[in-house]
């Protein structure tokens, strides 16, 4: 007699993003490639559209863009309205942004947002990364190229208002995508 064992159910993944220009959606886009091609289904929810429900999902990723200093407010709302559920779970959350693009403030703990963010909530995820984003002036609006113009010449960054550049390294994004897999 021929006796299989049931195959235990795939863990989905919830990939919850906010964004401001969307390149945190491109980086959750590259995850679920990588989640994909390992056999682990994942849904990419805007935060925008998320209803709330985490109980389908075994894994909550959790990704913030930073605009003036601060992670999307709705994102930390999910948080402190869920967090034991989301304790429940495995968790990660990503930063994104143009600090990130120096590498002594690329980790989680040296990146000034995202030491900023954990001092304000008392949640922590099992796994936190952070990612460089993406400068586009001509993208922007005349108010938030001026301030984001400010903010660069501040910390030597490019300030031509011509300047578009990604800053995004592609492989620690992979690199955390596998993690993302074994976890």
């Amino acid at each position: 007699m021929n006796s299989t064992k049931p195959k235990a159910p795939l863990s989905k993944t919830a990939l919850i993003y906010a964004t401001v220009d969307g390149h945190t959606l491109k980086i959750c886009e590259k995850l679920e490639d990588v989640l994909s091609a390992h056999d682990q289904p994942a849904e990419i929810i805007n935060i925008e559209d998320f209803d709330g429900d985490l109980a389908p999902y075994d894994r909550v990723v959790l990704g913030a863009s930073i605009r003036y200093g601060v992670h999307d407010k709705k994102i930390v709302d999910l948080i402190n309205t869920r967090q034991k559920e989301l304790e429940a779970k495995k968790t990660a959350f990503f930063s994104v942004n143009l600090v990130a693009r120096k590498p002594e403030k690329s980790s989680p703990e040296t990146n000034p947002y995202v030491v900023k963010f954990f001092k304000k909530i008392s949640w922590r995820p099992d796994m936190a990364e952070c990612f460089a984003g993406m400068l586009d002036y001509p993208h922007y609006s005349f108010f938030d190229r001026t301030m984001i113009r400010l903010i660069m010449w501040m910390t030597k960054g490019p300030t031509d208002p011509k300047t578009v550049k990604e800053y995004t390294d592609w492989k620690k994004v992979e690199a955390f995508g596998k993690k993302l897999v074994t976890f």
